[in-house]
């Protein structure tokens, strides 16, 4: 007669197992923090979250949504559906034909 009861605090028990893996998962990297282009024009901030914010010139929070590092390589996944990817190399943001700094 319990079964029910127990099976419903396993899939909660799982469902919080499942969520703290994935929240560790988007944060082990070493690329935390503000990302801008040369010029200023274009910043990401990667938040430790696993989510990001772009900003292009005076539009702060133009476009938001989340992100995950696998080595060196980045995917965003915005919330408007767009999609995007970026590797880091030598310390420098390659995305979408942009070059951007850590700042």
């Amino acid at each position: 007669m319990h079964k029910p009861l127990t099976t419903l605090a396993a899939i909660a028990l799982f469902g919080q197992v499942a969520t703290a893996e994935a929240t560790d998962a988007a944060t082990d990297h070493s690329y935390v923090g503000m990302w801008v282009t040369e010029d200023g024009r274009i910043r990401h901030e990667l938040l430790p979250n696993g989510r990001y914010v772009e900003a292009r010139g005076t539009r702060e929070g133009a476009y938001e949504g989340r992100y995950e590092v696998t080595r060196n390589h980045i995917e965003y996944w915005d919330d408007t559906g767009f999609t995007a990817d970026g590797d880091f190399i030598n310390g420098v943001l390659h995305h979408a034909g942009m070059i951007l700094y850590r700042r």
